[in-house]
């Protein structure tokens, strides 16, 4: 069986760097992702337009390659986590947990009897196509599957340390902008601050019980204090936003070699 190649490097204690896929629905963008030095692709359906259909195509690129990708469903919920693990993600990233609950709700969601409640579905992009013993299957799948959660409101923080206790959820992380919009602080002198603080709560909740810690930045040196925070996950801009800036930088120069326009 295939291995998660994600989560085993998470577990040897490497930093694992990837992007946010926004914008390019093309599989064949993991392949230049994965020869640009990239450890994942982050694939976001919450905020964008990208089907299922898409990520079901991604999945199939992204095990032929090993290169992982990680999948934001839409909604915490077990409709869109049951499809996208029987379209053959192995890496979720879900959104909006804010209880205790929710999380437990999560986490059997994503693993079969008797860690989880998992929907049944032997045989398919999430086996290879292979028929296995079901305990063999199983067992794998539940050992192969990796889920972070995101905290992004007051509510989640107020239960940070029983969210964080919760079997089954891997990892922990913030979503800083919704955050800031539940603080009050968005946009304002005091959202940097109030988003390290929370961070910095956050990573301390989970090395108490044994969680990874992933994180977001735009910028090398953003990765580089992400690290030093505590973050092995870490998700650095966007296909979109990258593509965005060099192009800027590149016309930019480009017309300061041209002559002046009359």
């Amino acid at each position: 069986m295939l291995r998660n190649r994600m989560r085993a490097g998470i577990e040897r204690g490497e930093a694992q760097i990837g992007t946010w896929l926004t914008l390019v629905r093309n599989p064949s963008i993991l392949m230049l992702m994965k020869s640009a030095g990239l450890d994942f692709a982050r694939v976001d359906m919450e905020h964008t337009a990208l089907s299922i259909d898409t990520i079901g195509e991604m999945a199939a690129m992204a095990r032929a390659l090993d290169f992982p990708i990680a999948v934001r469903p839409p909604a915490a919920n077990r409709e869109w986590i049951t499809r996208l693990l029987d379209a053959g993600v192995w890496n979720l990233h879900v959104p909006q947990v804010d209880t205790p609950e929710q999380a437990r709700e999560v986490a059997a969601c994503c693993r079969y009897a008797p860690l989880g409640d998992r929907g049944m579905y032997g045989f398919g992009p999430n086996t290879e196509f292979q028929v296995r013993p079901l305990a063999e299957h199983t067992a794998h799948a539940n050992a192969r599957v990796h889920v972070t959660i995101m905290l992004e409101s007051k509510l989640a923080f107020s239960r940070l340390d029983e969210i964080a206790a919760t079997p089954g959820i891997d990892a922990l992380t913030i979503g800083p902008t919704d955050l800031a919009q539940d603080l009050g602080v968005l946009g304002t002198p005091a959202q940097n601050a109030a988003l390290d603080e929370h961070r910095q709560r956050l990573v301390t909740a989970a090395r108490k019980h044994g969680k990874t810690v992933a994180m977001l930045t735009d910028s090398a040196e953003g990765v580089r204090r992400m690290i030093e925070l505590g973050a092995t996950i870490i998700n650095y801009s966007s296909d979109a936003a990258v593509l965005r800036a060099s192009y800027a930088s590149t016309v930019q120069e480009i017309r300061r070699a041209l002559p002046a326009r009359p």
